[in-house]
């Protein structure tokens, strides 16, 4: 069997890597020519996840064409790039599965329904939960949320993507699993922000608890089930991403913590925050459905500029309020 995989970062080089599991081959479409040429002469992203081996194979391209000749295809680009790459593609009706977590900037459209608009003759599914890509890539046993509005297809897209340390649920509930991913970008954000000004566990703590709380807000707001919310997709992915300086959210955060500007963290960076381009359009969106999202303000506050203290001091002192959603 062969799969094709559309983003050659560190989690599509990953996932490339975890397909091969049971002797599948792997198509890999990448844009850059020196990970192109590390990956097929080296057997390593040397780019992007350096230092684990990968299996021959996974051959990579930049023919986005020869990648979408197979079926399912996994779509690991960017969020603000998903629609680009997708109206690329040529359209042979091959199963997609979006892997990137985010929200489309200007439309506020979720990338499930992105995909539907540029791909519309192609059946889509949703995967998410936590995966930090190293891990993945080297065979630890990981478990992740696959979500189609067709159950049919989610159960049978996870049978060709299971393998013995990648155990998929498989879901309906298309949009839960897609703000999950979305909305715990941003709260990494802020929890790195804690660590990095030196706030302490307690407060990392409360943080991720009422993160979760406005997570839960906005997606029942946006029609998500609260189970959803509460999985692997949602509170499964957040404690994960809320606790490790592998995450890139985290680590920008911590930054962000210890007085950095995000224009020049981020321009030292190869890799993606999408938590940082999230954030923005996740404000708006929350502003429109009339759910409060504090945390979120204040994140976007800090990519804006504002001070620290400032932005700390600010929440600390909202109005005292019952707990609960």
């Amino acid at each position: 069997m062969t799969i094709g995989i559309v983003g050659g970062g560190a989690w599509g080089t990953a996932l490339a890597q975890t397909m091969t599991g049971n002797d599948s081959d792997v198509r890999l479409w990448v844009r850059e020519p020196e990970v192109i040429e590390s990956i097929n002469e080296r057997h390593e992203n040397a780019v992007y996840l350096p230092g684990v081996k990968l299996s021959e194979h996974v051959r990579a391209t930049d023919d986005l064409a020869w990648v979408a000749e197979v079926s399912p295809v996994l779509v690991v680009t960017p969020a603000q790039h998903m629609r680009s790459v997708l109206s690329n593609m040529p359209g042979k009706g091959q199963a997609l599965i979006l892997c990137s977590k985010g929200i489309e900037a200007g439309s506020q459209k979720f990338l499930h329904h992105v995909a539907a608009e540029t791909v519309s003759h192609s059946p889509i599914a949703v995967l998410s939960g936590p995966t930090f890509a190293h891990e993945v890539a080297q065979g630890l046993p990981t478990a992740v949320t696959l979500a189609a509005e067709n159950m049919e297809l989610a159960q049978e897209l996870a049978a060709v993507i299971a393998r013995p340390a990648l155990r998929p649920y498989v879901s309906s509930d298309v949009v839960g699993a897609e703000i999950g991913g979305a909305v715990k970008n941003v709260l990494a954000i802020a929890c790195g922000v804690v660590d990095g000004a030196g706030l302490g566990q307690n407060a990392r703590a409360a943080l991720i608890a009422r993160g979760f709380a406005e997570m839960t807000r906005y997606g029942l707001a946006r029609g998500a089930k609260a189970e959803t919310l509460a999985g692997l997709s949602g509170l499964g992915d957040l404690v994960l991403t809320c606790s490790s300086t592998s995450s890139r959210n985290f680590s920008l955060g911590v930054a962000l913590g210890r007085g950095g500007s995000a224009d020049a963290i981020m321009a030292d960076r190869k890799t993606v925050a999408e938590g940082a381009f999230t954030a923005p359009v996740l404000r708006e969106s929350a502003e429109e459905a009339g759910v409060d999202m504090p945390v979120t303000q204040a994140v976007c506050a800090l990519l804006d500029g504002a001070d620290v203290g400032d932005v700390i001091d600010g929440l600390l002192n909202r109005p005292l309020r019952e707990e609960g959603v």
